[in-house]
């Protein structure tokens, strides 16, 4: 096929250049210009949300919020204290269940059965409790532990909430370990598996090392979704305003503080819920910022 034009330069070729008043070309900038104001619309929201937290709660940081006890109603002073370490002792939990569980998943998904029917089964259920709310997991554990006090005869724990939170970031994990292993070119596995290694030597000394990268990034992520949710831990490991008497006991954490405070009529407490709000926000932005540097470290 070929294409003729009517303009042509001094030497009787076809004249190329850009030509800004063409109707393609105008029409080119506009769709542009509308592609460009959407993508403004939809971060958006993103920059209001974490301007406005920044705005009501970073003028409220300081050592006692970090450090001490949430006051009683209506009174002055106090902090968060225990609620971020009550974040982080529940997600720490969280982590030590799902991640060793998500990546063995992983692993048994890309290196034992990539295509049987099993393994179809495991990524179909990994897609839909993927998409499952948050507070259906909350339910789940509420019926199961909390309520048979099958924990030591406990019931609202740091542990139950930290058990619903790793149903939450199960399906992240599995599938990152999944695709991650996929990456890995399958000239190393014949290559270990040539030199006399056994898929379980291969696997520990080859793949994962070389997949760590993707798999770490998914795990990050994973902790950031967990960090954040709120209605899983109102069922399980519910609130207190104490330190933490271990992971049997109720637990403050963050995201139920924000919830519980923000609805009292005190402003007191609603100024400690915007300060919480903005940490909370901090520790998650860090979380995926920090999965992306480890995405493009994996790129390079």
């Amino acid at each position: 096929m070929t294409y003729s034009t009517s303009i042509k330069t001094a030497d009787g070729l076809p004249d190329l250049s850009y030509k800004p008043a063409l109707g393609r070309n105008i029409g080119s900038r506009i769709l542009t210009i509308i592609a460009g104001l959407f993508a403004g619309i939809a971060v958006l929201p993103l920059i209001l949300v974490l301007g406005y937290v920044l705005i009501r709660g970073a003028s409220k940081i300081s050592i006692s919020l970090l450090t001490e006890l949430p006051p009683p109603p209506g009174l002055e002073g106090g902090g968060i204290g225990n609620a971020i370490i009550g974040t982080f002792v529940v997600t720490i939990i969280a982590g030590l269940v799902a991640i060793p569980v998500g990546v063995g998943g992983g692993i048994y998904l890309a290196e034992y059965s990539r295509s049987g029917s099993f393994s179809q089964f495991i990524r179909f259920g990994t897609n839909v409790l993927a998409g499952v709310p948050s507070i259906i997991a909350g339910v789940f554990i509420y019926g199961t532990i909390v309520t048979s006090r099958i924990v030591f005869g406990n019931a609202y724990s740091a542990l139950a909430g930290g058990i619903a939170l790793s149903i939450l970031m199960l399906p992240t994990v599995i599938k990152t370990t999944d695709e991650g292993l996929k990456l890995v070119s399958d000239d190393l596995r014949r290559g270990a598996l040539g030199v006399g290694a056994s898929r379980f030597v291969t696997i520990v000394r080859i793949t994962l090392p070389t997949a760590f990268t993707p798999i770490a990034t998914g795990v990050v992520l994973a902790i950031a979704r967990a960090a954040g949710e709120t209605a899983p831990l109102i069922f399980t490991a519910l609130f207190s305003p104490f330190w933490s008497d271990g992971i049997f006991a109720p637990i403050a954490t963050l995201s139920v503080l924000i919830y519980n405070f923000a609805i009292m009529p005190y402003e007191i407490q609603n100024e400690l819920a915007w300060a919480a709000s903005f940490i909370l926000v901090a520790v998650i932005l860090m979380l995926n910022l920090f999965s992306r540097w480890l995405g493009r470290f994996a790129s390079r």
